[in-house]
């Protein structure tokens, strides 16, 4: 236990000589990170079917959305820091679920597959992050944003529109940023959702783990 608290304490030692401080935040004002989020919601609403009809003449057929395949999030945000504890900027996520249309008889044999059926969401926000745990090393903060969603696809809506557009909205309820000169990387506790109405949810929840690097200049 002591070799352990011993390793701990130089670590922290060796990450204060490249730290960032007060006055870098004041000179670097101006934030990128790319990140990636997982798609626990997608994952949990999209899946492969649990039955196959299997009682029914061979002269039936039946629709089955099979091998889902979950492209998790990829993002891009830039922010500008206009004071320790407080940024504005905006942000773009991308996210993409596949899977294959497979045609099944009354028996459950394969008759005809799809390979390229898809939808995407495509997020434009502006964002908001306020910081209230402030230390050279380590950042502890919140982030909100609020904008618009885009969804489309190889589907269609019932208005015949392969694209809809919703409202987005993005919450980090406790991040942490580990800083080292410019350059950091954080992880992100929160969820991002989007909603047309209350029949129509494209994300609830998704994106609730991110992790990002970046850079300040």
């Amino acid at each position: 236990m002591k070799k352990f608290i011993t390793i701990v304490f130089f670590l922290g030692l060796a990450l204060s000589a490249f730290a960032e401080t007060k006055t870098d935040i004041l000179d670097r004002r101006n934030e990128i990170r790319i990140g990636w989020g997982d798609q626990i919601f997608e994952t949990l609403m999209w899946h492969n079917p649990t039955n196959i009809t299997t009682t029914m003449p061979e002269s039936y057929r039946q629709v089955y959305k099979e091998d889902f395949r979950h492209h998790q999030h990829l993002w891009f945000e830039y922010q500008r820091r206009f004071a320790p504890w407080f940024a504005l900027g905006a942000m773009f996520d991308m996210s993409e679920v596949g899977w294959t249309n497979v045609t099944r008889n009354g028996q459950g044999m394969e008759v005809e597959r799809s390979n390229r059926e898809y939808f995407y969401n495509l997020v434009f926000m502006p964002t908001m992050r306020f910081t209230y745990f402030y230390h050279p090393n380590v950042n502890i903060y919140s982030s909100l944003g609020i904008g618009l969603d885009f969804n489309g696809g190889t589907e269609v809506n019932e208005a015949g529109q392969s694209t809809d557009i919703s409202v987005a909205l993005n919450a980090t309820v406790l991040g942490f940023s580990f800083n080292y000169k410019r350059w950091f990387c954080a992880i992100d506790l929160g969820g991002m959702t989007a909603l047309q109405n209350k029949n129509v949810v494209f994300m609830a929840a998704s994106r609730m783990i991110n992790v990002s690097i970046g850079a300040r200049f």
